[in-house]
């Protein structure tokens, strides 16, 4: 793993890299794998069933989707994702999964090793990213068939693992598995460092580097990515400037290796799961009260909570409090479920998925609605609080509510888990990414406020050679992160044609 890691590190006879990809989830998988030379092509004999598209798609048989043009090919497609380049890849790699169908993908995969374009991936994880921190056992949202990347389905994976789809969903450890398996099998692994840890990304340039000096780039008062003025030479520093990515390695022993490379573009992959959300009420901080619900699955193993204790309560109404009231609900653990919103609100993710396809979130969807404080229902051990709000959590375990009418409530508790959502940990970026977002006044939000990228490139609007995938971008489904990826690859792949010899 040094080694690979090593033999980029910057010397001042050595080229700087061309990519280093931070977070090694299913988008960066994704972008390495497009990197290493893995090219799409139309297959012969295919025809999409979308006409418009199919019609486009024949205009030039012979050249490799990553060099036409997205944004003709993109136009005019309709599906659940509000990026063109996500709806062009899902809808080539899957394409009328949307209406039922079953067709196979119209691409074919050519590996053309003179178009590998070398890169890194860095990620704390395995190969997976985040879908190795999350509990084995549960099932994930989408569809099996949607979790799975370019060339290698996710259902001949789990035929030959011998292992089924649950309503035509996997789990989570299914998952991370075959992502790590995907690396494997696709000969990736050389270009994934795992275990590491990147504290710093920032702009510096030609003449810094070669002069192997230290600049600090924030140090000037305009952007926190500009150069100091007096670095500025007839604007060539911008032209001819570097990313310089710090950050350590754990090592197996525990200890840090510290690391520094050069990178001509960075990629953000790091997705959402780092940074869960707070209320910020009084209390939050006290040590009973969490924000994880693997937190809830050790106090469980380890008995801190079992059918005798108060009830733990749960904060939410998202899929993860959903999983929560589950997982408690199954080792009969007595549990106070609150949340702000009705649960008739349309907006409640509850009220938008098919029932028959998630049985086990229409039965929690249930229990949140008969189950109130105000009404017995036929839910054991469990109690709704719908349009309450936290109040605050005191230090000899109570939690004081308020009901919409303004009226406080005391509840006695064990534990409390707040399972409110999620953001991305940027602070490894000048000022947490906040120059970057759509509103630079806004800390950066996957679903409120994303990174603003070009929605053909993915390469970020304020920060050029800098890009962001995934749920940074606004693809919080892994059947559409893959498009950003193909989006930063056709960019990478021009801008390397672009090059002198």
């Amino acid at each position: 793993m040094y080694s690979v890691l090593n033999e980029h590190q910057y010397k001042s006879n050595s080229k700087p890299i061309p990519v280093v990809i931070i977070g090694n989830g299913p988008s960066g998988i994704c972008l390495s794998y497009l990197l290493s030379g893995y090219i799409p092509y139309v297959s012969r004999d295919s025809v999409h069933p979308h006409p418009i598209l199919q019609r486009k798609l024949q205009e030039l048989p012979e050249v490799s989707i990553l060099d036409q043009d997205l944004r003709y090919l993109s136009e005019g497609l309709e599906g659940r994702s509000h990026s063109p380049v996500a709806l062009l890849f899902d809808t080539l790699l899957r394409p009328d999964t949307d209406f039922g169908g079953t067709a196979d993908s119209v691409l074919s995969w050519w590996h053309e090793a003179n178009r590998t374009i070398p890169h890194l991936v860095l990620g704390k994880n395995p190969p997976g990213g985040a879908w190795h921190s999350i509990e084995g056992s549960m099932i994930t949202l989408s569809q099996g068939e949607w979790m799975g990347l370019p060339d290698f389905q996710l259902k001949d994976w789990m035929r030959k693992k011998r292992r089924g789809l649950r309503n035509n969903r996997a789990t989570a450890e299914d998952i991370a598995q075959y992502y790590q398996n995907y690396v494997a099998k696709k000969g990736l692994q050389r270009n994934f460092i795992c275990g590491t840890v990147v504290t710093s990304v920032q702009k510096v340039s030609q003449d810094v580097i070669s002069n192997n000096s230290q600049q600090d780039p924030q140090k000037n008062g305009g952007s926190p990515w500009d150069f100091p003025e007096t670095n500025k030479k007839n604007n060539q520093v911008a032209s001819g400037s570097l990313f310089q990515v710090d950050g350590f390695i754990k090592t197996i022993m525990g200890d840090q290796m510290p690391f520094s490379i050069y990178a001509e573009n960075v990629v953000l992959a790091t997705g959402t799961y780092d940074s869960p959300s707070w209320l910020g009420v009084n209390g939050e901080d006290l040590p009973y009260v969490h924000h994880k619900l693997s937190t809830l699955e050790e106090a469980v193993k380890n008995k801190t909570v079992d059918m005798t204790s108060d009830p733990i309560l749960i904060v939410g109404a998202g899929l993860t409090a959903a999983d929560a009231v589950l997982f408690a609900h199954h080792c009969s653990i007595p549990v106070i479920h609150v949340f702000r919103r009705r649960v008739s609100d349309p907006g409640l993710i509850f009220n938008q998925l098919p029932k028959m396809m998630y049985p086990e979130y229409h039965k929690v969807h249930q229990m949140m609605t008969e189950q109130s404080a105000a009404c017995s229902g036929p839910y054991e051990c469990y109690i709704s609080l719908p349009e309450h709000h936290v109040m605050s959590f005191t230090e000899d375990k109570k939690c004081i509510f308020q009901d919409k009418k303004g009226h406080q409530k005391v509840y006695n508790i064990s534990m409390a888990f707040v399972l409110v959502g999620s953001n991305p940990n940027l602070s490894f970026l000048p000022n947490n990414g906040i120059n970057l977002a759509m509103d630079n006044m806004q800390p950066v939000s996957p679903k409120r406020n994303p990174i603003d990228v070009d929605p053909f490139t993915y390469e970020c609007i304020q920060e050029k050679g800098l890009y962001a995938v995934g749920p940074l971008a606004g693809d919080n489904f892994v059947r559409f992160v893959q498009g950003g990826a193909l989006a930063v690859a056709s960019s990478l792949l021009q801008k390397a044609n672009r090059k002198p010899p």
